[in-house]
């Protein structure tokens, strides 16, 4: 996958591969050592073996998509958000997330998530 294009191209990469459970083209929009946060918050992931780990499960729940509601792009800063469908263990369900991206050199160097409360379907 290239890397080359616009930090809106780049987020909307990302999305598609995390909507086609693409791991490889998922990671690849993605700099070796980017972090995963909690907005404000907690680190998530940092480098791509963490995130590995992280989204190999996410990747196995049948029913996950995103999709996009809206888009904001000031200069290498993408926000999204989207609806998020998951399979919760308690049920399948969905969640609002807020997602900001800051890209550097082509791909994604840091990404927080403000996360909404899950609603089951």
């Amino acid at each position: 996958m290239t890397t080359d294009g616009s930090p809106e191209q780049i987020v909307q990469r990302q999305l598609d591969a995390y909507n086609a459970k693409d791991m490889h083209a998922w990671l690849d929009c993605y700099k070796s050592d980017a972090e995963l946060w909690v907005l404000h918050g907690d680190i998530l992931a940092k480098g791509h073996a963490d995130m590995l780990m992280r989204m190999t499960v996410r990747f196995t729940e049948p029913d996950l998509h995103a999709t996009l509601l809206s888009r904001t792009v000031m200069d290498h800063i993408v926000i999204d958000h989207e609806i998020i469908t998951r399979n919760f263990p308690e049920g399948k369900g969905k969640v609002s997330m807020l997602c900001i991206y800051e890209i550097q050199h082509g791909r994604i160097q840091k990404a927080s998530f403000a996360q909404g409360q899950p609603v089951l379907d």
